[in-house]
């Protein structure tokens, strides 16, 4: 039942946004729910916990109350948001070209577990955002220079908050993936200071911060051509338990 402080809606998740095959990318699903907590507000960070894989083509249900938005199937809590007060710490910014040419050094290119992620998977132009950060020589980050599609545009012919959540998810994973490695994205913690326009050029810069067990941490940004921030995150990714 919907209450006057409760706002309900069905989501489905288009095959287009997958990540792992047969689930949501989880930086595209966090930054979903971030918009139904937040709506066009960029005034603070949302953190975004995935506790669950968020299936495609499939009824969810989206709900937001006071401070809090979740997604579920059912019974099932998939993604959970919460407004929070944090001032995120971002990689430094790597200059446009130097952020291309990084790219040839993108892992990926060897061995990629999910090479039809909407992010950073091995797509056709125009349908997945083919961003491949790769390390930036003398430094401790990875960079990739984003060419934004057309194809992603809402209504107002800007890029919806939940294209950049993608564009800062996989790379904070990439920070610490050597080729065919992977993992989960746990919690993406992101604020959107600027709007991405469809055409433009911006530099996607990562950095691994930490390793904790089978966890991995990681910092992303987005910037213009001339440095300035367009957004920042932070990420927690589960590594896969070791069999045996």
């Amino acid at each position: 039942m919907t209450t006057t402080s409760e706002l309900q809606t069905v989501l489905t998740v288009p095959a287009r946004f997958r990540g792992p095959e047969g689930a949501a990318n989880g930086g595209w699903i966090a930054g979903t729910v971030s918009e139904a907590l937040h709506g066009a507000r960029h005034d603070s960070a949302v953190e975004v916990t995935l506790h669950a894989p968020t299936p495609l083509d499939t009824e969810l249900s989206l709900r937001h109350l006071a401070n809090t938005a979740t997604l579920t199937h059912g019974e099932r809590l998939l993604v959970e948001a919460i407004t929070v007060a944090e001032e995120l710490d971002v990689p430094d910014f790597v200059p446009f070209n130097e952020a291309a040419r990084a790219e040839g050094g993108f892992a990926g290119l060897t061995g990629h577990a999910f090479p039809g992620c909407f992010a950073c998977g091995l797509r056709g132009p125009g349908d997945g955002l083919r961003i491949f950060p790769g390390p930036v020589p003398g430094t401790d980050l990875i960079a990739a220079g984003w060419r934004v599609p057309m194809t992603i545009t809402d209504e107002d012919g800007t890029v919806p908050d939940a294209i950049v959540w993608a564009a800062l998810d996989c790379p904070t994973g990439w920070a610490h993936f050597k080729p065919g490695e992977f993992a989960l994205l746990g919690r993406l913690t992101a604020r959107i200071h600027r709007r991405v326009y469809p055409g433009g050029a911006y530099s996607v810069v990562a950095r691994a911060t930490g390793r904790e067990g089978r966890k991995l941490f990681g910092e992303s940004a987005v910037y213009e051509a001339d440095g300035t921030l367009v957004a920042a995150a932070k990420a927690t990714w589960i590594t896969p338990a070791q069999a045996g």
